[in-house]
């Protein structure tokens, strides 16, 4: 491990004008940058109450066709807002279509049915990264431009041990020996992107048991998410994928179950997550580019991400990249935002190894007050599952954390890169790791530097 000074990810250009320079060389004039152009779409007025369409919301009828036509006739008149009132309503798949904000009210709860048979027909999806054809994600839309789904309302997937959580092969989520899983579809659908079979060919749904995400927008722009409270999910919560200007914002995510990360933005750009609360089964946030070969196949990197203002609570990670990053991951942004809970693993999670590959490129954190932490406060692993030796060593470097306090953790750092490819450049600056009961974890890594970093009160030193 060396400790030099830092340099600079950011060569400015001296013909530049002094506004141009400085949006280059400062990272939170560049993430200023971002908050100022991701604003949400902005929606007619039109109303389209989906009790016209023949909904009820008495919990039990089936108001899939209601709500659907609905948001047809919404996106047919040049767009507006499709209004969920007071009530529960049962529906399946709901797609959504340009122009379209889906308006949950207060006291307004959607009921996902448990029926996989309402995600179907199959759509184009991805599955822990890996492009394929699948059961719908509860909320979906494709190629559209101008969506949203917004409300104080209340998303309810209605997963848990009965439903759809079993089908993870888990013994923790109801899942008996004999019963149905995902462990043959999953393997299978790794293998035909390592053997690069054509997506079409890619074919699951019915007999897979490959569970859906909660709301995906595929290949969208001007995507709004915001205030809705999301609980029970079968997978992934918010999962915009391969899509461009997004943002979440208000939004409550409660769930529990595998898999359940709170939001993933995967292989997308221009990304706002703003005043969101997460209590998680696994990561908070993970930003994600796709899987080993398949992600490298795409190889659309997320970028330009900015997460502030929000509440962390119980997950894996708190702030996570990957472990779904082959496409690579770019100037990534986290201000302003709390994290703990005995049951919050870490706070920033970097995950990857030599199968994964990747890349990370410009991760910048400040004014984060972190309470406690079950593990390291930030963890860097490239030994995450496979570990070394697959031919597709990582490139992580670029990582600025400053002005963070902790309470208490087992650990303050776990670094651990590889000999033939080390973590390249970690700047801490103004951190108080609190009280850490275990010494950090520094293996192969360049250019670590520490500025004014304690830990149990002294300051904090890397043998």
């Amino acid at each position: 491990m060396a400790v030099s000074a830092a340099v600079s990810a950011f060569a400015v250009p001296m013909s530049l004008d002094a506004p141009a320079a400085l949006a280059l060389s400062d990272p939170w004039a560049r993430a200023n940058r971002i908050a100022a152009k991701v604003r949400g779409p902005r929606f007619p007025h039109r109303r389209f109450d989906i009790r016209k369409y023949g909904a009820v919301g008495d919990g039990v009828t089936d108001c899939t066709a209601a709500i659907r036509t609905a948001i047809r006739a919404c996106h047919a008149a040049g767009g507006g807002h499709v209004d969920v009132p007071e009530g529960r309503f049962l529906t399946g798949a709901v797609h959504l279509l340009s122009n379209v904000d889906l308006h949950v009210a207060e006291g307004a709860t959607l009921l996902f049915s448990t029926d996989p048979k309402a995600y179907l027909p199959l759509v184009l999806t991805r599955f822990e990264g890996v492009e394929l054809f699948n059961y719908s994600p509860l909320i979906y839309a494709y190629g559209q431009h101008d969506i949203a789904v917004t409300g104080a309302g209340v998303l309810d997937g209605q997963a848990d041990d009965d439903h759809w959580w079993p089908w993870k092969g888990s013994g923790d989520h109801g899942w008996e020996p004999g019963q149905p899983r995902q462990a043959e579809a999953r393997a299978a659908l790794f293998d035909q992107a390592e053997q690069g079979v054509p997506v079409e060919r890619r074919v699951y749904g019915e007999g897979g048991y490959l569970r859906p995400s909660f709301v995906q927008p595929y290949r969208c722009r001007d995507v709004l998410i915001e205030g809705v409270t999301i609980v029970n999910s079968p997978m992934w919560e918010i999962h915009p994928t391969l899509s461009e200007n997004v943002l979440v914002r208000g939004v409550t995510v409660r769930t529990h179950g595998p898999n359940n990360d709170g939001c993933n933005p995967e292989s997308s750009r221009m990304v706002v997550i703003r005043d969101c609360t997460f209590d998680t089964g696994d990561d908070c946030i993970a930003i994600k580019s796709g899987r080993n070969a398949d992600g490298r196949r795409v190889n659309v990197p997320s970028e330009h991400i900015l997460v502030e203002g929000c509440t962390f609570r119980e997950g894996h990670g708190g702030m996570t990249i990957g472990s779904e990053m082959s496409g690579g991951v770019r100037e990534v942004f986290i201000r302003d935002c709390t994290m703990s809970s005995p049951n919050l693993d870490i706070a920033l999670r970097f995950k990857t190894n030599s199968v994964r590959g990747g890349f990370v490129e410009g991760f910048h954190a400040r004014n984060l007050e972190i309470g406690q932490v079950g593990g390291s406060v930030i963890d860097i692993n490239f030994n995450y599952e496979e570990g070394p030796g697959h031919g597709f060593n990582p490139v992580v470097g670029g990582i600025d954390v400053r002005d963070m306090t902790v309470r208490t953790a087992n650990r303050a750092l776990n670094l651990r890169g590889y000999a033939d490819a080390p973590i390249r450049g970690v700047r801490l600056t103004d951190v108080d790791f609190g009280a850490i009961a275990t010494p950090s974890v520094v293996e192969h890594v360049e250019s670590l530097v520490l500025e004014n970093v304690l830990a149990n009160g002294e300051p904090l030193i890397i043998a």
